[in-house]
């Protein structure tokens, strides 16, 4: 019985899709077909030729590696640096007590304002628009992860203690494993604003890149 309730409700599931896509598609082409704005948002078929013109030129592919290289350096540094200073920062009070107040000032920023001043310094290359998403992705992990290690449980760390644990032990094999839900949930959100700093980036000054294309 419930094999079939699954198997109705995955058909239900399908059809509802269906119906999704092709009232999205039917809006698209009604849009697309208003004399003043099909200048700017132009039909399927316009696109799909676009799409494969610019795969069989190689075009397209020069643009997704090109931003991919960005979002990954920047991403990967900001994971390196993040996930340290968030221990950091719920583990030690005398560095959280120093630290915090810049992260949480920092945090009020949006990245995209800082793109003239990192343009400035570092010009319009790829340099510029990994600082921009090291930045984003950062202050993004950070809070996240350190929000993890600050609220782990404290009947956790007392036990710990109660069996004459040392505080790396707790460290290692309390802390961490608490907040590994927190990394995963970091990494996901700063993946997203990664790929969101990036098309602002480079709408701003690049070469090449999806944002410039």
């Amino acid at each position: 019985m419930n094999k079939l309730k699954m198997q109705h409700r995955g058909v239900y599931n399908s059809i509802c899709l269906i119906i999704s896509l092709s009232t999205a598609m039917l809006l698209w082409c009604v849009v697309s077909s208003v004399p003043d704005i099909q200048n700017v948002i132009v039909g399927p078929e316009k696109v799909w030729k676009a799409l494969i013109s610019n795969m069989e030129s190689g075009y397209l592919f020069i643009q997704i590696r090109d931003s991919l290289f960005r979002v990954i350096g920047g991403f990967l540094l900001g994971l390196v640096c993040a996930v340290p200073i968030a221990f950091m920062l719920g583990w030690y009070e005398g560095f959280r007590i120093i630290v915090e107040p810049w992260i949480q000032f920092l945090r009020t920023i949006p990245p995209i304002a800082l793109i003239p001043i990192v343009i400035a310094t570092c010009g319009i290359g790829t340099s510029a628009k990994i600082v921009i998403i090291f930045f984003a992705v950062f202050l993004t992990m950070v809070i996240t992860i350190y929000q993890g290690v600050k609220n782990v449980d404290a009947t956790l760390i007392k036990a710990a203690r109660v069996f004459d644990a040392s505080d790396t032990q707790i460290f290692f094999h309390v802390v961490v494993p608490a907040a590994v839900p927190y990394i995963l949930t970091g990494i996901r959100l700063g993946l997203a604003s990664a790929l969101t700093t990036l098309v602002a980036a480079e709408l701003t000054g690049a070469a090449t890149g999806l944002g410039t294309m």
